[in-house]
């Protein structure tokens, strides 16, 4: 199984959980981390699952203006004119692919950068196996609070035994078609 996890960050703190939902997700399938800069338009069609997440900005996705002003609070890993809210309008659609979102946000704080993000796969097409992902920061420029990363992981390992799962049931559907003689198409 493939999986691809692309994160914008501004502090550091999206990157942190990308690579730790990686980190669990790689007990179960071969997986790829990048920044969103990098990420492809259109991504493979035999990924099995595609994990995006970026930091909650003005109560959804970072615009540039918003990057802007994290730039001028002391963000370094910002690009101001692409971020994950441009990468997901930009997707094909997805045709039921599976693509599930995370962010980092501060915990009481209004709205969700991967609820918004949710959205906009589905509108695509992509289908979300699991309901979105929060992890919480201290303040706006971080650091994730106690026990985020070991969540993080954890939200990853389940992302891969759900995988499993589901190529299993597949498996056993294909084998149960071929033993009676239909085709598997």
């Amino acid at each position: 199984m493939k999986a691809l996890v692309v994160y914008e960050s501004m502090f550091g703190n999206s990157r942190q959980v990308a690579r730790a939902i990686a980190s669990g997700l790689s007990e179960y399938a071969e997986v790829e981390v990048v920044p969103v800069a990098d990420a492809p338009q259109a991504p493979d069609q035999d990924l099995d699952l595609v994990v995006a997440g970026g930091p909650t900005h003005a109560f959804s996705l970072s615009r540039p203006k918003t990057r802007e002003e994290a730039v001028r609070r002391g963000a370094v890993d910002a690009q101001t004119e692409f971020g994950l809210r441009e990468w997901l309008k930009g997707l094909p659609d997805g045709h039921g692919a599976r693509l599930v979102t995370f962010d980092t946000k501060v915990r009481r704080a209004p709205g969700s950068a991967a609820h918004r993000a949710a959205r906009e796969a589905a509108a695509h097409g992509y289908v979300a196996p699991v309901r979105w992902m929060s992890f919480f920061v201290h303040d706006y420029a971080g650091p994730l609070t106690y026990g985020e990363l070991d969540r993080a992981r954890e939200w990853g390992r389940s992302l891969g035994v759900l995988l499993t799962r589901a190529a299993n049931r597949e498996a056993s559907r294909v084998a149960n078609r071929t033993a009676n003689g239909s085709p598997t198409m």
